[in-house]
């Protein structure tokens, strides 16, 4: 996974009346905290800062004063309706420390005619290096048929990323549609039908 860098300052003024005037000025209030650090209180560049946001657990490198620290992404807060940025927290990490992460489950191909894909879990709780977060898991679907399904073990994870949550959780399966459900219901009842019209 890449780095992404950002510069911030350092902010003395707090309430929401600061807020927006620092967003009114393209910038993102934020605080920076973790390893029993004090809790440093920021402004981001808004621009950057969404660019930054589209791919998943990025890791930033914010750069406060000349003074650079890794951290990801923990609780970001947006307008309900313009979904601009309103806030942002960031956790601190070094290079070898393991954290746990939701990396997103991305699926490959189509399930075959007449099948619905019903997938549970869109993400996957795992503990990986900080600096080598996976940026998803891909699972192929192609071609799978009904009653095929896919649990949390069952997904492949790189090299010293560890599963951190159920391994017996469903993350999809492939069952019937219900127009194929009710046309072999249907074929079930004449096919009892003729049965029973046969017997008398």
């Amino acid at each position: 996974m890449a780095e992404i860098r950002i510069s911030a300052e350092k902010r003395t003024e707090f309430g929401k009346g600061f807020a927006r005037r620092a967003r009114a000025a393209g910038k993102v209030p934020g605080v920076l905290y973790g390893h029993g650090e004090e809790v440093q209180h920021i402004v981001l560049p808004a621009h950057d800062l969404m660019k930054a946001l589209r791919a998943a657990n990025v890791l930033l490198n914010i750069d406060v004063e000349g003074k650079s620290q890794l951290a990801l992404p923990k609780d970001v807060q947006r307008d309900p309706v313009r979904r601009t940025l309103e806030h942002i927290d960031l956790l601190l990490v070094r290079r070898g420390e393991k954290v746990t992460v939701d990396v997103p489950i991305v699926t490959v191909g189509e399930v075959v005619s007449g099948t619905v894909l019903d997938q549970q879990l869109t993400t996957l709780s795992v503990l990986a290096e900080a600096t080598h977060i996976p940026t998803q898991f891909e699972v192929d679907i192609d071609k799978k048929e009904e009653g095929f399904q896919l649990f949390s073990r069952d997904i492949v994870l790189p090299a010293g990323t560890e599963l951190a949550g159920d391994p017996d959780i469903l993350v999809l399966h492939v069952s019937i549609t219900r127009g194929e459900a009710s046309d072999e219901a249907a074929e079930s009842a004449e096919g009892e039908s003729a049965e029973a019209a046969s017997a008398e």
